[in-house]
């Protein structure tokens, strides 16, 4: 599946609808974020079941301000709408894959079991 392109405007309709996305924050001036995007492209055409989306963070900058994006490339991982990574800095490719591959076997109705857990003991 190609990368695809968010903006405000289709961000949050892609991240409601898709169980599955990840998201590379960066800019066109960030060398570390050209650098990485081959890379992510490379990732991406081996799992056609997620999304890869980028944001531009010099023409999003809401969306970078919303999420606190303080440093370039930031990936960010989507899971049944809930964020379940956030890191600065661009990874090998050996290390994103893995990471693809953690995020893939993470139980989901574990995690919703813990926030459901910390959101009724913090009522």
């Amino acid at each position: 599946m190609a990368v695809v392109e968010l903006n405000k405007d289709s961000f949050e309709e892609t991240v409601s609808k898709s169980d599955f996305i990840i998201v590379d924050f960066w800019a066109p001036w960030c060398g570390p974020c050209r650098s990485f995007a081959p890379t992510y492209e490379k990732v991406s055409e081996d799992h056609p079941d997620i999304i890869f989306a980028k944001v531009n963070t010099e023409d999003e900058r809401e969306i970078a301000g919303h999420f606190q994006i303080r440093s370039i490339p930031t990936l960010m991982i989507f899971r049944e709408k809930v964020i379940i990574f956030s890191q600065p800095g661009a990874l090998p490719e050996g290390g994103f894959r893995e990471l693809v591959e953690k995020a893939k076997e993470l139980d989901m109705a574990e995690v919703h079991k813990m926030m459901e857990d910390e959101k009724n003991a913090s009522a």
